[in-house]
C-alpha cells in the first residue's frame, strides 16, 4: 500500500488536507467517501501532491500569465463548453482524479481560449480552490448555473453525476438552440436575397427599359402599372441615401428601445404573441425554464437558489417575471401552482403537471419531463413554421418579381405589335 495525499470537503463544507494509506488513487478517494469526506485532489506522496502547493501556487502567475496569452479572458462557444463538460464528466466518471482529468483536458484543447482557461482551472485547483470556486473566476464563461451544479455536486460528493446531467443539460439545450436558430435564419436568407433581387431590379432593369420606352414609344402613355413600377425605381435612385440613413436609424432606434427595462418588457412580451414565430419562442422558454429549474433541484441545489438562477438564465423578460413570483410564493410557503397560472405564460397541461409534481414531492422529476415534452413541442412548432412561410415566402416573392415582368413587357408587347403592323 502506498501514501496518498488529499485535499477534501467535509459535510460542511470546510476544507480538509491529510493523508491516507491506499493500494491506488481509487482506494483512496473510496475510502475518503466512506469516512464522510468528499475529495477534491488526491495524489500519491513525493509526486508534487498536497505538499507541493506551495510550489504549484508560485507557479500559479507564471502559468496565468501564459494561459492570458493563449487567449483567457473571453467568451467560448456553447458548443466548445458542451464539449468539455462532456468529456470531463466522461473522465471523472471514470475515476481520473479531477486535477489530472483538466491537465489531459488542457492539454488536448484546441481552443485558445478554453485551453487557457482549463490551465488557469487546474492551477486554481492545485493551490487549494475548490473546482466551483475556480469556476466562479471565470463568469463569462462558466454561468451562475454551472457553478452552482459543481458546487452542489462538490457538498453532495457527487460530483461526477452532475458533471454528466450538466453535459446532458447543456447537449439539449444546444440543440434546441441550433433547432431554433436555423427555422429563424430560413426566412432571413430568402428576405435578404429578395430584396437584394428587387433593387438590382428597380435599379438596374427598370431604368434600362424606361429608356428603351421613351425611344420607341415617345409620347404615348404607359400602362398604369408600368408607370406605378417605373415611379417606385425614380423614387429609389432618388432617394437611396435617404433610405440607407433612414434605415439605420430605425435601427438604432429599436436597440436603443431594446435597452431600456420597458422596450424589453415590450419586445419579448411581443415576442411570446407574434404569429407565426410566437409559438416556437413560447415553448422553448417553457422547455428551458423547466430544464434549467429541473436540472439544478434534481443536482442539490437549493429550491430559492435555483429559482433566482432560473430567473437569470430564461432569457425572456416575461418569463422572468413569472420565476419571481414563483420566487416569492415560495419563500412565503405557498404552492408554485398559483403564480405559475396567474402569469397567463404558461398551458394547462403544464400548470397541471408542476401541480401533480408537486403534491407528489416529484418535482424535479416532473419538469424535466416537461422539459422532454416542449423540446418535441418546440420541434413540431418549428416545422409547421416552416411548413407555413416556405409557400408564403414564394408566393410574396413570385407575386413582386411577376408585378415588375409585367409591368415591363407589357409596353414590349405594344411596340411588337406596332412594328408588326408597320412591316
Amino acid at each position: 500500500m502506498a501514501n496518498f495525499e488529499y485535499i477534501a470537503l467535509d459535510a460542511k463544507g470546510e476544507e480538509t488536507t491529510g493523508s491516507i494509506k491506499a493500494n491506488d488513487e481509487a482506494d483512496a478517494i473510496s475510502q475518503l467517501r466512506k469516512s464522510g469526506l468528499y475529495p477534491t485532489q488526491v495524489v500519491a506522496a513525493g509526486k508534487g501532491g498536497v505538499s507541493g502547493n506551495a510550489k504549484r501556487r508560485a507557479k500559479k502567475g507564471q502559468r496565468s500569465k501564459a494561459a492570458k496569452k493563449g487567449g483567457l479572458g473571453g467568451r467560448v462557444k456553447g458548443k466548445v463548453l458542451m464539449i468539455f463538460t462532456r468529456q470531463l464528466a466522461t473522465l471523472v466518471d471514470a475515476g481520473l482524479p479531477l486535477l489530472r482529468g483538466l491537465s489531459v483536458l488542457g492539454k488536448q484543447e484546441k481552443n485558445r481560449n478554453m485551453a487557457g482557461t482549463i490551465n488557469h482551472l487546474a492551477d486554481s485547483v492545485a493551490g487549494g480552490a475548490t473546482f466551483s470556486e475556480s469556476l466562479g473566476q471565470h463568469p463569462r464563461i462558466f454561468d451562475k448555473l454551472y457553478v452552482n451544479m459543481v458546487k452542489a455536486g462538490e457538498l453532495g460528493g457527487v460530483l461526477e453525476l452532475v458533471l454528466i446531467r450538466l453535459a446532458e443539460y447543456q447537449e439539449k439545450a444546444q440543440k434546441l438552440k441550433n433547432r431554433i436558430v436555423a427555422a429563424m435564419v430560413y426566412p432571413i436568407i430568402v428576405i435578404v436575397i429578395a430584396v437584394g433581387i428587387l433593387i438590382f431590379l428597380m435599379a438596374v432593369i427598370v431604368p434600362r427599359f424606361e429608356r428603351i420606352f421613351a425611344e420607341m414609344l415617345g409620347d404615348k402613355p404607359l400602362p398604369q402599372i408600368t408607370q406605378f413600377v417605373i415611379g417606385i425605381s425614380r423614387w429609389i435612385q432618388d432617394k437611396w441615401l435617404i433610405l440607407l440613413i433612414g434605415g439605420a436609424v430605425v435601427y438604432a432606434g429599436w436597440k436603443v428601445f431594446s435597452m431600456t427595462k420597458g422596450g424589453r418588457r415590450v419586445i419579448d412580451r411581443w415576442k411570446l404573441h407574434m404569429p407565426v414565430f410566437g409559438p416556437v419562442q413560447l415553448k422553448s422558454a417553457i422547455s428551458r425554464f423547466t430544464r434549467t429549474l429541473g436540472t439544478l433541484v434534481t443536482s442539490g441545489v437549493p429550491i430559492l437558489q435555483a429559482l433566482n438562477i432560473t430567473r437569470d438564465t430564461a432569457g425572456n423578460v416575461i418569463v422572468s417575471d413569472a420565476i419571481d413570483k414563483v420566487h416569492e410564493a415560495v419563500r412565503e410557503g405557498e404552492s408554485v401552482v398559483a403564480p405559475l397560472e396567474a402569469s397567463k405564460i404558461f398551458p394547462p397541461m403544464v400548470i397541471s403537471m408542476v401541480d401533480v409534481g408537486e403534491e407528489t414531492g416529484q418535482l424535479p422529476d416532473m419538469l424535466l419531463k416537461i422539459a422532454d415534452v416542449y423540446d418535441d413541442e418546440v420541434d413540431n412548432a418549428v416545422d409547421a413554421m416552416t411548413a407555413m412561410i416556405e409557400p408564403i415566402m414564394i408566393v410574396l416573392l413570385a407575386g413582386i418579381v411577376g408585378t415588375i415582368v409585367v409591368a415591363l413587357f407589357m409596353p414590349m408587347i405594344g411596340i411588337i405589335t406596332e412594328m408588326n403592323n408597320q412591316g
